[in-house]
Parts: structure tokens; sequence; C-alpha cells
């Protein structure tokens, strides 16, 4: 075998289309930014040919018009969300464990300000409201979604007996889904994670859980560390079955 043969089985293949599936990527992480800050509807190949250095051309050739963008950009949105939030709580103990880190995986999304304007789908939400069709739709279903998660979490805890038999899931998940949005909303305007310290006591109480003894906000934020700790979880202590 020659040495030239030799030094051409030994090259890296290119993939052109895994090459191409990173920019996609790298794009839409840039979009999903911009639009938590300047909103879908201010998302343009403009302003993203600026943010990422990509020509226009560039972009062009990956999405064929602002709704595929925008719709592009919630799914990438989502996957993230899913990464940051969903899968950290779907991998704590069924029932309250879960629902307590559902709770701390979104304020530490928001504290590791994962996008520049908080929660995607909470800065979109109010924006595509008002504005029907295809994206708005698509933003409704994932916003319903983590609630309708919160509400399976909660039943589960109810059927667990580690809520009381009186509790209502849906009413629950709404609290919880509302106290999240609260905490964005004050975090996003005021700049200060004493503001998600608040949330996670609020949580706390309405859970009936206690905080760890590090302050959450002091502490070094990551997908998988929990402020909340469900009273079963602490050592000697028992949740009374009601």
């Amino acid at each position: 075998m020659t040495t030239g043969a030799m030094n051409q089985r030994s090259r890296a293949p290119r993939h052109p289309r895994a090459d191409g599936e990173r920019t996609r990527g790298a794009i839409l992480r840039e979009a999903a930014s911009l639009a938590t800050v300047d909103g879908l509807e201010g998302l343009s190949i403009g302003n993203l040919a600026a943010a990422t250095g990509i020509s226009k051309s560039g972009l062009y050739a990956h999405f064929g018009s602002k709704q595929e963008l925008q719709l592009a950009t919630v799914d990438e949105a989502e996957r993230i969300f899913a990464a940051e939030v969903v899968q950290p709580a779907l991998a704590a103990r069924p029932g309250l464990a879960q629902l307590a880190a559902a709770c701390e995986a979104f304020l530490g999304y928001l504290q590791r300000r994962v996008f520049p304007g908080g929660c995607f789908f909470a800065a979109t939400a109010l924006e595509m409201g008002t504005r029907p069709g295809p994206v708005k739709d698509r933003v409704a279903a994932i916003s319903s979604g983590f609630t309708a998660l919160l509400r399976t979490f909660a039943a589960t805890a109810v059927e667990q007996h580690e809520l009381p038999a009186r509790e209502d899931p849906d009413q629950l998940a709404f609290e919880l889904h509302a106290i999240l949005l609260g905490a964005d909303t004050k975090f996003v305007l005021h700049d200060d994670p004493a503001v998600l310290d608040l949330a996670r006591r609020a949580v706390c109480r309405r859970l009936g859980l206690e905080t760890t003894a590090e302050t959450p906000s002091t502490a070094s934020p990551s997908a998988n560390s929990t402020g909340l700790t469900p009273r079963a979880d602490r050592p000697g202590s028992r949740r009374t079955r009601r």
C-alpha cells in the first residue's frame, strides 16, 4: 500500500450533513436567545446574521420563511427546556420529589441565565397570545405540557400519601406554575437572585417541604442541584401518611 493511500485512509471522513446540522443548531440557539429579548416577531434574517456572523444567503439556505424560522426556534427552545428542566425532574423519585425537582430545575434554569430574557416560553407566551397561528399554538402546547407534567407529579404524590388526599392536582399545578412564572418576571426585571429564593420558599410552604441548609442563590447553580428537599428525604425523618 502506498503512503498516499495510507494518508487518504487516515484522514477523518467529512460529514457535510452533520456539519450542516451543527450550524443549524448554533443558529437556532442564538435565535432562541434573541427571541427572549426581541420577541419571536423581532427575529429576522438580518439581525440573526449580525448575531451569528453567518451571511444572509447562508441563513436563507436553512429557513425558507420567517414562520419556519420561528417554529424551528420554538422547537430548539423546547429541546433546551427539556434538558434543563424536564429531564432533571423525571430523574427524581416519582411523586413529591419529582414535583420539588421540577420547581427547583425551573428556578435553576433562570438562575443560570440560560437565556438572557428568562424562560423562553414565559417571554414568548404573552407576545404570541394575540397572534393566532401555528407559532402561537406550538408555544401554548409546550407551556400547557409543562403544567400537565406538574399535575401528573402532584397526582402521584397524592396517590402515595405524600400530599393530603384533599389536594387538587390541577389547582396545585396551577399555583406552582404561577409561582415560577412570577419569579421569572421579577428576576428578569430586577436581576436579583433573591427573588428566586423567595420563590423557593413559596414552593416549600405550598408543598410542606424544607429548604436545604445552603442558600440556593449563593450556591453554584447546576442542573441537578436542588434547594427543595421533601422531609421524607431528610435523614431520620418520616413524612406522615394522611
